[in-house]
Parts: C-alpha cells; structure tokens; sequence
C-alpha cells in the first residue's frame, strides 16, 4: 500500500464528465489499497472568469479581496470532486487551503507555503476516506485566504506529497508525460520515460508549461518523487521525474528543449564604466519587483558599457519608465526596449560529460541564418536569445541536429 497524492488541472476538472473520469481513476487506485489525496484546480476558465468580474467592479483590484474572490473557483471543485467520489461508493471528505491549514506568508495573489498541519488529512486517510484539498490556496497566520499565484495547484500538490511523505506525487494534465520539446512544433517529438529533477528544473525555468517552477523546486527540496500523466488517457507510465541520473552510454547528451516568447530585451547604451553601474541599472528595477533573466554587459575602449538584460514582456514597459526616469542621473546615452524576441534552450545532463555542444547548437542555428543576440549558460544548459520570427525554425533545427527524435 502505498500514500499518493494526485493533483488534477482544470482541463482535467472542466466539467462533470470529467470530473467522474477523475473520480473513477482514484476509486482503481483506492481498490489496489492506496491512501489518495487529491488536489484539485479550478474548472478551466473559472479562475479567468473570477478575475474579470472583479475588474469590472475594480480595474486594479485590491490584492486582498481578489484573493477571496479567486479562491472560490477551487472550493467548487473539491466538493463535486467529493460527491462524485462519493457516488462511486467512496468514503470523501474535501478541505479549502485555511481547512487544512495550508499556512502561507501573507503576500496576497502571489503567497509562499510556510508549513502545512497535516493532522486532518492522517486521520481522514486512516479512517479510509479519500481527501480532496483544494489547490492554489491557503491561510496566512492571520486567517487571511491567500493564492499562490498562476500554477500554485502543482506547488500545492508537491507541498502536500512533501509534509505527507508520500510515496509518489502525481501531476495529471492534458498531455501524457514531459516531451523533447513541444510536439505542437515538432511533430517527431519524444516522451521521455524519466528525466532528471534538475533537468526538469531547467526546463520549467527557460519556458517549458508542463510543471510550474515553483512546485520543481519544492520537489527538488523535499525530494518528493514526481510524474507526469495525462488525465485524458486511461494506461500509460507518463514521466517519472527521478533525482537519480543514468550512469550508461546510452544516456542523450541533451534531453529537451525549451522556448520562450514571453521576454522582452532592454538594453542600456553608454552608461559610463565604473563599480556599481550595474546596481544602479537593476536596483530600482528589482525594487519594483520585477524579475530579470539573462544579463549581458559589454564595455568599449571609450569607458563606456552597454548593459542589456531580459524581462517578462508584460513588464517592458514598467522597466523602460524606470529606466527612463534615471537615465540622466546615470548617465545613459540611450535606453532601448525589444519585444520581438525568443530564448530557446537545450538541457540535458549529458552536456557535463561531453564537449563541443555549444558549438554544435550555435553552428545549427548559423546555417540556418539565425542570428544569437544574447547567451546564458548553466552546468546543464545553454540558452540563447533570437529573433521570435525564427523561434520555430531553431527549436525544429536543434531538436534534429540533436537527434532527440530517436529513442
């Protein structure tokens, strides 16, 4: 017998038949004699919906209160997902995040999990209901509701697994495992049967949309065991994402490749080369709370630096007004935004044991006329910003010249 705990997404909850689907899957793994939890999102669009009616009534809606708002859309679910279960003949019992006492800091719309009182769902389990938590949401110390941000069910999910000592954590979805890359852009694509948890950390970083990053990295923490399967199909061992890595010649040098259009390049021409430009550049950008990714600076044999960096597209804007606002006083020339950028990756922990991938991917890309405009790399990494108009074309060209198609 082993403890399991399943988080299922909102495609995976969208309406009653799936719901039922779902209620069926845990009553085999009942059967088998599994303890279940499961974590539940809510219905896919819900959690949209939500959030538009509160800007009808509030452009900018008060963090607090859109929390309140937001988390209803999982309290729906758990308790279909309960009576469903319940339909089936099985005992069920569904908790909100403040229920179980989910405790987070209290940074409304965006709350990080301090600690989780597990005494209700041990009881539950060992009395032989099924728990059905909701995902995304907790309590602050103040009894304040708080979300976790887009994607916080996953973390939800991996936090539970982590403060159970589960034997497995299971993240179902609308695809049935982790790919080489994305198969909607290469159709020859792989399912791989297991990958590394730093590889899949990678990947969740540099855009991969199977696993949040948040909940890779708890997983990572607490050494939960992780895998990824697909709600829509009934057989099947998805991706078991191991902290183990394969000690074989056969092992891939990479693994997968990851893409991203949703950064913008700022760059900051001509600012005099001295300690602590840097700081100046990014300190009131980090005070603004905005995340930076990839930094390149580049100094002339005039004193001068140029100083370029990546942001989320949406915070272009925000950082070009900062930016703008001290450009006299540190002594820019020109301050400039690009939002018609891609990064694409490689990843795999086989670039630690062989050379020369680097030049291969760059290389690739150069016969294909694709022009690198900026480099980042990791021990397991190498990540590169292009024109977005060739993003397919790189992620298509790299994924063959890497052979990744082959099993």
């Amino acid at each position: 017998m082993a403890l399991i705990v399943q988080k299922y997404g909102g495609t995976s909850v969208a309406n009653p038949e799936r719901i039922k689907a779902l209620a069926s899957r845990v009553a085999r793994y009942k059967a088998l004699g599994h303890q279940v939890v499961v974590v539940v999102s809510a219905m896919s669009g819900e959690t949209n919906r939500l959030i538009a009616l509160a800007r009808e009534l509030m452009p900018d809606p008060d963090p607090r209160e859109l929390d309140v708002v937001v988390s209803t859309g999982e309290q729906v679910t758990i308790g279909l997902t309960a009576m469903a279960l319940m339909d089936l003949g099985i005992k069920a019992k569904s908790y909100t995040g403040s229920q179980v006492r989910i405790v987070t800091n209290s940074a409304f719309t965006k709350a990080r999990i301090l600690h989780i009182d597990d005494a209700k769902i041990r009881a539950d389990l060992n009395s032989g209901h099924v728990v059905v938590v909701a995902g995304f949401q907790g309590v602050d110390e103040h009894g304040n509701i708080t979300t976790l941000g887009r994607g916080g069910s996953d973390t939800t999910g991996v936090a539970l697994a982590a403060a159970l000592k589960a034997d497995e954590c299971q993240i179902y979805t609308d695809v049935d495992g982790v790919y080489t890359t994305d198969p909607r852009i290469v159709p020859e694509a792989r399912r791989l049967k297991s990958i590394t948890f730093e590889e899949m950390l990678e990947l969740a970083s540099q855009g991969s949309k199977v696993l949040q990053i948040r909940s890779v990295e708890f997983a990572g923490k607490y050494q939960v065991k992780l895998r990824v399967l697909s709600s829509f199909e009934e057989e099947g061992d998805g991706t078991l994402i191991t902290f183990e890595e394969e000690d074989n010649m056969e092992q891939p040098i990479i693994s997968g490749i990851a893409f991203n259009r949703d950064e913008a390049k700022v760059t900051v021409l001509g600012v005099p080369d001295r300690p602590g430009i840097a700081y100046q550049i990014l300190g009131p950008i980090a005070d603004a709370n905005i995340d930076v990714d990839i930094i390149i600076q580049n100094t002339g044999a005039d004193g001068t630096t140029d100083f370029t960096f990546t942001v989320h597209k949406n915070e272009l804007n925000k950082a070009l007004d900062i930016l703008r606002n001290i450009q006299a006083h540190i002594g820019a020339r020109e301050i400039a935004g690009d939002d018609k950028i891609a990064k694409v990756s490689i990843v795999g922990v086989g670039m630690r044991s062989h050379v020369g991938v680097a030049s291969q991917m760059f290389r690739t890309l150069a016969e294909e006329g694709i022009n690198i405009q900026m480099i980042s790399t990791s021990e397991i990494k190498i990540a590169v910003v292009i024109e977005e108009k060739y993003m397919e074309l790189a992620v298509r060209v790299l994924h063959k010249a890497f052979e990744l198609e082959e099993a």
